[in-house]
């Protein structure tokens, strides 16, 4: 029988937690971060966000119903989020070798290794979280044996570049054209779009769009400092000179803020999770979310001609803008949670409206 390996989370103020191999046996360095959905572990980790992050789920027991089959329907992967893991590494509490579940095919820690993914467990995953609750992500790096590597900071890279397809690609044959800049685009955006009679040209992250002739512009998802796109806020800021419709999710959001003149900052430890309660200013209504970021907009600095489109009830910070005047809004948040709450889903409605408006 194979014996179980050791190794140690060290972050970057010398804590160390020791824990067992699961997955793919190297060290590596990143970002430590925790997020506290109960479900969905396969499409966080090919979610293209958690790019240069070791991530640490708060729900303790991980990996009971396996991973799914990959089946791909239409160039588009029907249970995961991207076509690989992004994160350097999972960090959980109990980890369930033994795994049942109608779709799956394979335990997560093969899984794992088949993707050179480090995994441990046996880690007290709550003190951690407490621990980067106090002191905000943190820096760490998985260590086996004596084996020693440098600390790796992912926000000083350009993660998008990074991740982002590197050909356009063309999905559906809806009526409305909508060109997606992708930044790191979720599956899921892709399949909510084609669900709503929209075709899709996908672009790499610094494509010069705004030449394109099409019914709308969206915004993905990604990961890091938006401050790293400038080629892309570039273009955007050009494209919010016209008329056309334009969404964005997430990294979208914060780069149209700066595309339209306001500044972003990075959270203390982000919000990821599925269950984040947002309103609308002015409304009393409250919508569940699913989030995942580690930077948000500046309300302050943002200018006359925009405001606030929804705001986080827990801490107060910014999950949304739009133009007063213009077809032009985004949300900090994820309306196509996979997995997740879907209570904003509508959100995609509204741009098809706002482009079918346009095109009256």
């Amino acid at each position: 029988m194979h014996k179980k390996r050791k190794a140690r989370l060290v972050l970057e103020d010398g804590t160390i937690y020791e824990g067992t191999s699961f997955g793919y046996e190297k060290s590596v360095s990143g970002e430590v971060v925790f997020y506290t959905a109960m479900t969905g572990y396969p499409e966080s980790l090919t979610d293209p966000s958690y790019a240069g992050q070791i991530l640490v789920p708060t729900y303790p027991m991980i990996g009971n119903y396996g991973v799914p089959v990959d089946d791909v329907k239409d160039g588009i992967s029907k249970f995961f989020e991207s076509d690989k893991i992004h994160c350097k590494a999972l960090v959980i509490s109990d980890y369930s070798s033994r795994f049942s579940h109608w779709n799956s095919q394979k335990s997560l820690g093969d899984w794992l290794k088949e993707q050179q993914i480090p995994g441990l467990f046996g880690i007290d995953t709550r003190a951690l979280t407490q621990k980067l609750r106090d002191n905000g992500a943190m820096l760490g790096k998985i260590l086996f044996d004596d084996e020693e590597i440098s600390f790796y900071d992912p926000n000083r890279d350009n993660l998008v570049a990074q991740v982002s397809t590197r050909k356009i690609m063309e999905y559906g044959n809806g009526r409305h054209k909508v060109i997606l800049l992708d930044c790191g685009v979720k599956n899921n955006i892709l399949r909510c779009l084609l669900q709503r009679d929209v075709s899709v040209k996908r672009v790499p992250w610094d494509y010069d769009f705004t030449q394109e002739d099409c019914d709308g512009i969206f915004l993905s998802n990604g990961p890091g400092d938006p401050a790293m796109c400038e080629e892309a806020i570039v273009h955007i800021r050009k494209a919010l000179q016209g008329d056309i419709p334009i969404m964005g999710i997430c990294l979208g959001n914060q780069l149209m803020a700066r595309a339209a003149g306001a500044e972003t900052y990075k959270l203390k430890y982000g919000h990821r999770s599925h269950n984040q309660p947002v309103m609308r200013p002015g409304s009393s209504r409250c919508h569940i979310t699913s989030q995942n970021h580690g930077f948000a907009i500046d309300e302050r600095t943002l200018p006359a001609e925009w405001e606030p489109l929804f705001v986080n009830v827990n801490d107060g910070t910014n999950e949304g803008i739009r133009h007063r005047t213009k077809p032009f809004f985004s949300a900090q948040f994820h309306p196509e949670a996979s997995s997740g709450p879907v209570d904003t889903e509508f959100l995609f409605d509204d741009f098809v409206q706002a482009m079918t408006a346009v095109k009256k």
